[in-house]
């Protein structure tokens, strides 16, 4: 409503309702900004009706249905990280990987595996590592690299190569803070507020592709297991997960809040910061409680789970903060690019760069916002071509990186689908090409030219990633090893441009 029709509705309400009020003895100065006029007009509610400031029951009943759909919302968008995490276990679950037992991929990933952003050329390997009976050991074995994230995916601490073994191996003790047990010597102590816990820890087959050895010498050395029975540790059960169909992507509709609830269920009451519990005890979502929300609110979180998720991928896709992209000129971007693991900027947190990582990817440490030059790994993701426009997989595109591409071990693309933000579901494995593949060839001056579409190129077969017509697809481009002209950005990837 504009200022002055403001003005004009509060006069008259003044008039009506409190002109009296002004013959008092004891009258006071009431400025009119502090005035609730007892007719107001809203775009998104219509009429507001009042007695002297006090809302008429239909008022009542329109402003908490708007309550509710907005923190349904708001319990969405904040809450898409432990309902993602929530996800991820429960995929496990469904394939029949018990807490604390070990998830891996013996003969790698492929399409058919339901993850977010997972490339094709590393042993994954994972487990919910379940504290809730007693602190649990994790021993792991020389040559990895990882994390362990909490419940609400918070970053716990780096396992392997950057964490406190330096990639010799060791044994990790995960305990909850308020757990006085004695921790025994030989143990990098790990403390988290959680019960529930994602370790993620990756390894790259043999120089030949080969997988089997480095998937004996995981099998050989990788145990949880309960404290209780360190004496006599069991033996580890393994779990391959590779060519199987499951999904640990978190519900996109009214299901989420099903999830979220069995979060809280399954974690103690420290678990959650207080204010995204508030939010989720304001629409029912509270532990140890059931969830049953009425008819109303059910719709209401049908509504809300709609707006959220068309607002997840309003952010992901079509960013209007340009601080997320690494160049002025390009479309590559990232909701690290302001290379904060927490999504902080001058103390305040950057809700979007937070909604658009956890609806894209998974796992947090602080390793991926920023890694050692020549080590570790970088990510750009693009959903656009050079002119702006999404990519189509019915169409044919090119994109050149110049020489010499800033990377001390490989470079990759890989392709995602629009809908899952999993590997793009093609005829090739790959779901993407890297600098590792036989046969990949670079131009005369070094560079390296990627065709992506339907089908290859006369000549330019090993340079090509497949697409699928009639759907949409994202582009990430990771350096492996990233050298410093990727850190100061005097070398910039070319955008993706329409062939065909």
């Amino acid at each position: 409503m504009k200022l002055t029709t403001f003005l004009a509705s509060t006069v008259l309400a003044l008039t009506l309702t409190t002109g009296a009020a002004f013959a008092q003895e004891y009258a006071a100065d009431v400025p009119a900004n502090v005035i609730t006029p007892d007719v107001v007009e809203t775009d998104t509610l219509g009429r507001l009706d009042f007695f002297d400031g006090m809302p008429s029951p239909e008022t009542v009943d329109k402003v908490f249905d708007n309550l509710d759909l907005m923190r349904a919302t708001t319990a969405f968008l904040d809450g898409m990280k432990i309902a993602s995490l929530r996800g991820m276990f429960q995929g496990y679950e469904d394939i029949g990987a018990k807490p604390n037992d070990i998830v891996i991929t013996e003969t790698l990933m492929d399409a058919r595996s339901i993850w977010l952003t997972p490339n094709t050329t590393t042993i994954y390997i994972g487990a919910n590592v379940d504290i809730s009976e007693g602190p649990v050991v994790i021993q792991v074995p020389a040559g990895l690299l990882g994390l362990i994230d909490d419940a609400a995916f918070d970053y716990v601490a780096d396992i392997g190569a950057l964490g406190a073994d330096k990639g010799k191996g060791g044994k990790y003790l995960l305990m909850h803070n308020d757990d006085e047990t004695p921790v025994p010597d030989g143990y990098f102590e790990l403390r988290t507020k959680t019960y529930e816990h994602w370790l993620l820890l990756r390894r790259s087959p043999d120089p030949d592709g080969d997988t089997s050895g480095p998937v004996s010498e995981i099998k050989a050395g990788l145990n949880v297991y309960p404290l209780a029975q360190s004496d006599n540790p069991p033996a580890e059960t393994f779990v391959n997960v590779s060519g199987k169909q499951y999904n640990t992507v978190h519900a996109n509709n009214e299901d989420f809040f099903e999830e979220i609830h069995v979060a809280l269920d399954n974690n103690p009451k420290g678990a959650f910061a207080p204010e995204i519990l508030g939010t989720f005890a304001s629409i029912g979502l509270k532990k140890g409680a059931p969830f049953k929300p009425d008819a109303r609110m059910q719709g209401i979180m049908v509504e809300a789970a709609a707006i959220a998720n068309a607002t997840a991928r309003a952010v992901t896709y079509a960013a209007r903060d340009k601080g997320v992209y690494f160049y002025d000129d390009r479309q590559w971007n990232s909701p690290f690019q302001r290379q904060s693991y927490e999504f902080l900027q001058d103390g305040a947190r950057i809700l979007d760069d937070r909604t658009y990582f956890f609806y894209m990817a998974t796992g947090i440490t602080p390793a991926m916002t920023s890694p050692p030059v020549g080590s570790g790994s970088v990510y750009a993701m693009t959903a656009r071509d050079k002119a702006g426009v999404y990519l189509d997989g019915s169409k044919t595109y090119k994109v050149t990186l110049p020489a010499p591409v800033p990377a001390k071990n490989f470079w990759s693309f890989m392709l995602y689908s629009g809908q899952t933000r999993s590997i793009l579901e093609t005829d090739q494995k790959s779901g993407g090409i890297d600098s590792n593949r036989p046969g990949i060839k670079a131009n005369e001056d070094g560079s390296y030219t990627i065709y992506v579409g339907p089908k290859a190129p006369e000549g330019w077969e090993n340079n090509w990633a497949q697409t699928m017509p009639g759907k949409s697809f994202n582009v990430m481009m990771r350096l492996y090893g990233p050298l410093e002209p990727w850190f100061d950005k005097t070398w910039k990837p070319g955008d993706f441009e329409l062939v065909e």
